[in-house]
């Protein structure tokens, strides 16, 4: 249920051409340190690997074999002496391998592939790999429609092992039994076995049932290690193949990482919570020659620590930026001692950064150019015994004396926040370009301060979660010329349900537009494909408890609705369907709030596909509702 904040960010509707800004995707580090190598983009839209030296971003060399391919899952071989990556052309793909200039296939996947990994010794990769796949892998992507007999076949994301051969490339074959989705993985350091985290039956739906597992590099058998009372995300072995790490919390969405770090014996046993009661996320980790080291999340500050157990966590370094990786969000050398990580805000362009991990340094410079589009700023507040943070972006124009609208952009999740990301001049600007202030806050619920605030809206969604959004309103309005009588809400999935929960509980807004929202949460549940989500915020199904369901569904308070409305959604959204955007227009309608409803066919949760026409009519709708700004 999450909408990533480069959505709007990224959005366009008909802007002058200017020079675009390069991307750095697929960060990955050399085990010596030496080299970082990520998957780039500028000027042609076209992807190629690029590696450069650690120390000063120098090109060492350019990787681009098929022109017509897609690159991802860009590893090093833990010598160091090669490196392999996945190139999509279709619907085929196939895993190369590079060593220096010469580049080659090794295996050929009549489907999907992702997340290659070499055996410890070098001579195998690993892969995920969905033969016949009926759609992408993943709950956002547009969905497979359902016709026919349902429930019957599911696309199954399994495990393969490709040896290094000097030959012609051989066919994947799936090596984990079927039946059984494995959605992560990592090898034993004796290249026996791997540690995965799976679960029975439809991929997209289970993940929050998964469990942590063991798979037999040979047969295919699977042995159970944990079955943990939270989420799972990244299991991580221990260089002497005793302990599995991992990270676990409240996670509403596979991918959106959040909680605490927590170990296991390989062997099997009890989880133990190595970072209970700190107050920060731990969103990304990796089990170095070194140590544990952990990506976090600390109100606005992203960064590092280096963990051992029964001590308190080391930081490395922290900044109020965005921080992305191929694996997680930072990429780390062998000895743990050394990192990258492509590093970015609202006001500044994405750079490549690398060096010791206490102290990261820029390497590359295609971005220097880029000039920001909106001003930015941090908000903290507090409320009912909270500490909140948000963020505030504001025109470039903006006057200090001038009253100006101000949209509130709620996140998707609830499981997830609100963190920098460069916005573009036009492409992501477009509300600021328009005069409007932005409000970006990570109420409870969200990630950032540890796992009691992130478990604080269970069994009370649109409660709590929503006065801390109002009270950050407040704050905001004490800091900058915000006109109280123009504000705006937006949102997408979960951030769609707030904006249609929110019209019934104030009438603060004076429009809204909900994308992918929830407006019915009894019969969300049996018309989704992922409900096992809701079981850990609700403590029960719908089936054992209707009250629970009935009290925060915006359809049985809609008479208290008045503000003006626009709805989008997804034809084949399988997070969200697009019955509840029609059960919302309906219940608008029958009261005579003015309302709009676009169907996107073809489209996936949120939509990414047609943001620019999302946008047009976003902007267009509050202009309507809301007017111009003086500072435009």
């Amino acid at each position: 249920m999450r909408l990533p904040l480069a959505f709007l960010l990224a959005s366009a509707i008909a802007f002058p051409a200017q020079a675009a800004v390069h991307r750095y995707l697929g960060v990955t580090m050399a085990p010596s340190g030496n080299e970082v190598a990520a998957i780039e983009m500028g000027e042609n839209n076209h992807s190629a690997i690029v590696v450069r030296s650690a120390r000063d971003g120098r090109v060492v060399r350019r990787i681009d074999p098929c022109v017509t391919c897609s690159y991802s899952g860009l590893t090093y071989a833990p010598q160091g002496d090669g490196l392999a990556f996945l190139a999509r052309d279709g619907g085929v793909t196939k895993l190369m391998l590079a060593h220096g200039d010469a580049v080659r296939p090794v295996a050929t996947v009549e489907g999907l592939a992702s997340t290659p990994r070499f055996s410890p010794d070098g001579k195998r990769v690993a892969m995920l790999i969905t033969l016949g796949a009926t759609k992408d892998v993943g709950a956002t992507q547009a969905g497979a429609r359902q016709v026919g007999e349902i429930g019957v076949a599911n696309d199954e994301q399994r495990l393969a092992i490709v040896a290094i051969g000097e030959g012609a490339p051989a066919k994947a074959v799936p090596l984990s039994p079927r039946g059984r989705y494995i959605y992560e993985y990592d090898w034993t350091p004796d290249g026996s076995s791997l540690v995965v985290t799976s679960a029975l039956g439809n991929g997209d739906a289970n993940w929050w049932v998964a469990t942590l597992d063991r798979v037999d590099a040979k047969t295919g058998a699977v042995t159970s290690i944990a079955k943990p009372t939270t989420q799972l995300n990244m299991p991580r072995v221990s260089p002497d193949g005793k302990t599995v790490a991992y990270i676990g919390g409240l996670m509403s969405d596979f991918g959106s990482i959040g909680g605490d770090v927590w170990t296991v014996p390989l062997s099997g046993g009890t989880p133990v919570n190595q970072t209970k009661g700190q107050p920060m996320t731990f969103t990304a980790l990796t089990w170095t020659k070194g140590g544990l080291r952990a990506a976090m999340l600390r109100n606005e500050q992203m960064g590092a620590v280096a963990l051992a157990p029964g001590q308190a966590p080391r930081p490395l370094f922290a900044r109020p930026v965005g921080l992305s990786a191929g694996d997680g969000k930072i990429a780390w050398n062998a000895k743990g001692d050394m990192a990258a990580s492509v590093v970015e805000d609202f006001t500044h362009a994405p750079a490549l950064y690398a060096g010791p991990a206490t102290d990261l340094r820029q390497i590359t410079h295609d971005n220097d150019a880029q000039q920001p589009a909106v001003q930015a700023r941090s908000v903290t507040w507090t409320n009912e015994g909270f500490t909140v943070q948000g963020w505030l972006l504001a025109p470039l124009t903006a006057k200090p004396d001038a009253r100006a609208p101000m949209i509130v952009q709620v996140h998707g999740g609830p499981s997830a926040a609100s963190t920098p990301r460069f916005i573009e001049k036009g492409l992501g600007s477009t509300f600021e370009d328009a005069g409007y202030y932005r409000f970006l806050p990570n109420p409870r619920g969200s990630y950032g301060q540890g796992e009691a605030f992130t478990a604080a809206n269970k069994r009370d969604f649109g409660g709590g979660d929503l006065r801390d959004i109002l009270a950050g309103i407040d704050a905001v309005e004490k800091i900058a010329p915000i006109d109280d009588a123009r504000l705006g809400l937006t949102g997408c999935s979960y951030g769609g349900f707030m904006a249609m929960w929110a019209n019934t509980r104030t009438n603060r807004f004076k429009a809204i537009v909900a994308g992918a929202g929830l407006s019915d949460w009894v019969s969300y549940y049996g018309t989704n494909g992922i409900n096992t989500w809701m079981i850990p915020f609700f403590g029960k199904s719908v089936y054992d408890d209707y009250q629970a369901y009935e009290d925060v569904s915006a359809v049985y308070h809609v008479k208290t609705a008045h503000t003006p409305t626009f709805i989008y959604v997804g034809e084949r959204d399988i997070e969200v369907p697009p019955t509840q955007s029609v059960e919302w227009w309906s219940a608008l309608k029958s009261q005579n709030v003015q309302t709009s409803l676009v169907i996107y066919p073809d489209a996936g949760h949120c939509v990414p596909t047609q943001a620019p026409d999302v946008m047009k009519r976003q902007l267009a709708w509050f202009g309507k509702y809301l007017g111009q700004s003086p500072a435009n």
